[in-house]
């Protein structure tokens, strides 16, 4: 049977080292390899925690039950043989993946009853719906953690700089790819963009500062990177975008430079040479290594694509991937995962002496903390800075929308209720607590008003528990 294995998917091997050919195919050919490859890659996981415990009771995967199911629940959430129990929320994401599977084996006539068991509900537009009987209530869609800007730079001197919990640079501190990995994680802290669509960038997408520019830059994601495939403008701070173009001048030149003189570029299976026309509607005109010429909308590029995308530079191939590894090719997305693990475990183990909790991030709280911050500070903005009247506050909110309605806007959520009940939960209230609880700055450019939005910030890390921020969550700094 013909599975059509192809580069990036994944393999399950048995305890006895078999491959099961059946499942290849579901994993390789059925609507599971259109998935993102994120989620590829949890539900990928979570099988194989399933068909471990189906193997420990003499069984494979199409063999199980709906006792079966059953069991594997109760061992999963409850048992007290189990180390590692799991919460409501992650078990539903892999009752979500079995239930995925077992409905293609039942549609395609690999099983005849999925073990599944399920029940009818009612949709939010009234109507009928089948769901998982075993899934799980009161699970929180998202476990969402903040941090504070300055708690972030901490984060950053030490996780990825390389310095000690009294601010110098370790003695004998070697930061390899320092530059690539710091204008990374501020990229992703100032713009709020997914962890795959900023990986995915090109150097051509990146916007250029300029003299005389504004504290923020925009740029425009394309939408096959993005999560709802719907293009959307971002905005990014000017330090950051200066910290990029450091990166791509320096390092990451003296990267492509050594690849080239190597040969590296011209022994890659796949490179497409490629040169962009347009302006509103940028399309790429490529060429492949045996002649064969061809073009794609930049929005329609995907994230396989732009990794084999060169141009012609003066010196040779260059690679249009703005992140790459000291080889000089294509930095994968999930290899950003190690990076963020490596640096908040250095924090752990320089501050936990001197810290009450030692920073800690990941990708995505890099995307939660933005929008904490751009709240707090369009609130700002609009109660404070611009000493509105409350009929003229009115008429600003209708002109150009709700702080929240912004906020939506910048992450690019479809629902309101995300951007609210999800990434801002602990500010839902926000705008009350300003009026009544923080006392209004002195005149004057509303004394300063980076220091009184970290001063709110502070306040709310306090009435929070899920905010890191330092000296009041952290201990001295």
């Amino acid at each position: 049977m013909k599975t059509g294995i192809h580069p990036g998917d994944p393999i399950l091997l048995s305890p006895d080292c078999q491959v099961d050919e059946l499942l290849s195919v579901y994993l390789c050919r059925s609507s599971f390899a259109r998935l993102e490859a994120e989620t590829k890659r949890n539900y990928t996981s979570d099988y194989c925690v399933f068909f471990d415990f189906l193997w420990g009771r003499g069984k494979t995967w199409n063999e199980a039950t709906a006792d079966d199911l059953w069991d594997f629940e109760d061992w999963r959430t409850r048992s007290p043989r189990n180390p590692r129990k799991v919460g409501p929320s992650r078990w539903n994401r892999g009752l979500a993946a079995v239930t995925r599977l077992y409905r293609w084996a039942v549609t395609n006539g690999h099983m005849t009853d999925s073990p599944v068991e399920t029940r009818s509900v009612m949709g939010r537009r009234g109507e009928a719906m089948q769901v998982p009987t075993a899934r799980a209530k009161g699970a929180r869609a998202s476990n969402v953690r903040w941090l504070t800007p300055r708690a972030f730079r901490l984060w950053v001197d030490v996780g990825l700089r390389g310095h000690t919990s009294a601010g110098i640079i370790t003695p004998g501190w070697r930061g390899r790819l320092e530059e690539r990995n710091t204008s990374f994680v501020d990229l992703l802290f100032s713009s709020g963009m997914r962890l795959g669509e900023g990986a995915s960038l090109l150097t051509l997408e990146v916007p250029g500062v300029r003299l005389g520019g504004g504290r923020y830059y925009h740029g425009r994601l394309a939408r096959a990177v993005t999560k709802s495939k719907r293009a959307r403008t971002f905005y990014v701070s000017a330090p950051a975008v200066a910290a990029v173009e450091g990166y791509m001048e320096s390092t990451r030149a003296l990267t492509v430079r050594r690849a080239q003189v190597q040969g590296r570029y011209d022994r890659l299976p796949m490179r497409l040479v490629v040169r962009q026309t347009g302006h509103h509607r940028r399309l790429l005109h490529w060429i492949d290594q045996d002649g064969c010429e061809g073009q794609t909308p930049l929005g329609e590029a995907t994230i396989a694509e732009r990794m084999t995308y060169f141009t012609e530079g003066p010196l040779g191939p260059e690679p249009l991937w703005l992140w790459l590894n000291e080889s000089g090719t294509p930095f994968r997305p999930a290899s950003w995962e190690n990076v963020f693990r490596s640096a908040s475990q250095r924090c752990q183990d320089q501050l936990r002496n001197v810290t009450e909790e030692p920073p800690w991030c990941t990708p995505h709280m890099c995307r939660h903390s933005f929008a904490l911050y751009m709240l707090v500070v369009l609130h700002h903005v609009m109660d404070v800075k611009l000493g509105l009247s409350a009929e003229e506050r009115r008429d600003f909110r209708l002109l150009y929308g709700d702080p929240w309605r912004m906020v939506q806007d910048l992450l690019g959520h479809a629902q309101l209720e995300t951007t609210r009940e999800i990434y801002l939960a602990p500010v839902a209230d926000l705008q009350l607590r300003s009026l009544l609880l923080e006392p209004a700055p002195p005149l004057g450019e509303a004394a300063r008003s980076d220091a009184w939005v970290t001063s709110l910030l502070a306040r709310i890390a306090r009435e929070s528990d899920h905010i890191q921020d330092l000296n009041e969550r952290l201990g001295p700094g």
